[in-house]
């Protein structure tokens, strides 16, 4: 699955990246609105007084990803704070958990699924989800690595070592 035209160019390879995915998918006007406050918050995101380039939107319809440019500014502890904040009000208005580590997503007929880690094995074994199945691995940390290691194969994913999947 290709990420090019999801993501802004002009965002160095070391950027940072925080993904966050919701437990449910967004409607077309939660959608608009949560990007629309996410433009906010990025156009003015600082890191003491000085500005981030920032983006952040809803992908997939239920992942919100933030990018921040530290060629230029390095982020602080404040504003990754003020970044939490911004996904922990959107968590309260329109009531999903942003959060739930435990819960993974699958690309399954063009839309995010979530699996319980308990629930992955029983999905292979029944043809739910297979080896090449796009896992959406929220631990990538830069803007190169969600290029090249957000949405991967199943079989290329560190669930396939756990659960010991052949490719």
């Amino acid at each position: 699955m290709n990420t090019n035209n999801i993501f802004p160019s002009g965002f160095s390879p070391v950027s940072r990246v925080w993904i966050y995915q919701s437990n449910r998918p967004f409607n077309e006007q939660e959608i608009q609105e949560i990007n629309e406050q996410l433009l906010q918050f990025t156009s003015q995101w600082n890191a003491h007084g000085a500005p981030v380039k920032g983006w952040g939107q809803v992908v997939l319809g239920q992942v919100i990803v933030l990018i921040a440019d530290e060629s230029q500014t390095t982020v602080s502890g404040c504003s990754t704070d003020s970044s939490v904040r911004i996904i922990k009000s959107i968590e309260k208005q329109y009531e999903v958990n942003m959060f739930d580590r435990l819960l993974l997503g699958f690309i399954v007929k063009d839309k995010v699924q979530l699996l319980p880690m308990a629930q992955v094995a029983y999905a292979l074994e029944k043809g739910y989800i297979d080896e090449n199945t796009i896992y959406l691995n929220n631990t990538v940390l830069t803007r190169q690595e969600l290029d090249t290691h957000w949405l991967q194969p199943l079989k290329d994913s560190w669930i396939a070592r756990k659960l010991g999947v052949k490719a």
